[in-house]
C-alpha cells in the first residue's frame, strides 16, 4: 500500500486509473470501515482510501483536539484489507490556503436534523468531499447508511454538480449487541457502553409502533416521537431528536402511507453524542 499525502503525487500514482474506488474515512478505523472497503472493491479497482479530520465540519466545543487518531493501527488494518493507496493529507496538503470557497447544501436539507443541532456541519463535509474527490477522481465512492442524512446530501451535491462517479451506500454495521459502529464509541465508558444499544432498542420499539398504526393521521407520528425521546430521557439520555421522515427527502411526512419512512436519531450518553437510524 502506498501513502501518499501530497495531492500532485496522489493524482500522479492515479493517472490512468479509470475505474478506482475510494473510501473516504477520519482515521480511528474500525469494521464498519473495513466493511467500506470491502466493499468498493466490488465496484471498482483499485480502492484508495483516505484518512483526514477535518476541521471544517467540528464545531466550537466539539471533539476536534480530541478525536482518537490511531494513523499506525489504521494502516495495518488498510494493509490487511489490500488497499491500493491511503491518502493521508496534512492540513497544510489540503488547505494550503484559508479555504474560502465552501459548498452549502439546501437549507431544506443542510439546515434539519443534525445541520439544526451542528450549525456549519454539513458545509464542512460538502466542502472537504468534493475536494477529496477533486484529487481522488474515482468513478465510485463509498457511504455508510450510518450517517443517513450525510449519505443523502453527498448524493444530491454529486448529482447537481454533475460529478462522473456513483455514490455507494452502504448498510449500518453493528455489534452483537446493535450498537452502531462509530470511532465514538472509544469515548464511552463501560456503564454507557453496556446502555448504549438503547437508542437502537428504542429505535426498533418505534418502528414497530409505525407498522402497527397502518393508515392514519399523521399527528400520531409526533407522539411516537415524542414518547420514544421521554423513553430515553428516562434512562438518563439527552436526546437531540427523535424523528420519523420521508426517506426520499427527510421531509416530515403528509400522510401516512405507502411512503418509505426513516427513524433518526441523536442523543448523548453522558459526553458521548452518538446517531443512529433505521428503515421503517
Amino acid at each position: 500500500m502506498k501513502i501518499i499525502s501530497d495531492i500532485q503525487e496522489l493524482r500522479a500514482q492515479l493517472r490512468g486509473q479509470n475505474r478506482a474506488s475510494f473510501v473516504p474515512t477520519m482515521g480511528n478505523l474500525h469494521e464498519g470501515h473495513l466493511s467500506l472497503m470491502r466493499l468498493a472493491r466490488q465496484y471498482g479497482d483499485p480502492v484508495v482510501a483516505s484518512i483526514f479530520v477535518n476541521r471544517l465540519q467540528f464545531g466550537p466545543g466539539e471533539d476536534f483536539d480530541s478525536y482518537p487518531r490511531t494513523m499506525d493501527a489504521d494502516i495495518a488494518k488498510l494493509e490487511k484489507e489490500g488497499v491500493y493507496v491511503l491518502f493521508a493529507p496534512h492540513e497544510k496538503d489540503l488547505y494550503p490556503e484559508p479555504q474560502e470557497y465552501r459548498i452549502n447544501p439546501p437549507q431544506q436539507l443542510g439546515d434539519i436534523l443534525e445541520g439544526e443541532f451542528r450549525p456549519g456541519f454539513f458545509i464542512g463535509v460538502c466542502t472537504v468531499v468534493m475536494k477529496l474527490f477533486s484529487c481522488v477522481q474515482p468513478s465510485v465512492s463509498i457511504f455508510g447508511k450510518k450517517d443517513y442524512q450525510q449519505l443523502m446530501i453527498i448524493r444530491q451535491m454529486v448529482q447537481q454538480f454533475a460529478l462522473p462517479m456513483q455514490i455507494i451506500p452502504a448498510e449500518t454495521i453493528r455489534a452483537d449487541d446493535g450498537l452502531a459502529l462509530s470511532s465514538r464509541n472509544s469515548y464511552l465508558s463501560q456503564n454507557e457502553r453496556a446502555e448504549a444499544p438503547q437508542l437502537r432498542m428504542t429505535l426498533e420499539v418505534l418502528r414497530q409502533e409505525i407498522l402497527s398504526l397502518g393508515p392514519s393521521d399523521p399527528k400520531q407520528l409526533l407522539a411516537l416521537e415524542k414518547k420514544a425521546k421521554e423513553a430515553l430521557i428516562a434512562r438518563g439520555w439527552k436526546p437531540d431528536y427523535i424523528a420519523i421522515r420521508q426517506q426520499k427527502d427527510l421531509l416530515i411526512p403528509s400522510a401516512i402511507d405507502s411512503t418509505p419512512l426513516v427513524i433518526l436519531a441523536a442523543a448523548k450518553l453522558g459526553k458521548t453524542r452518538l446517531i443512529d437510524n433505521l428503515e421503517v
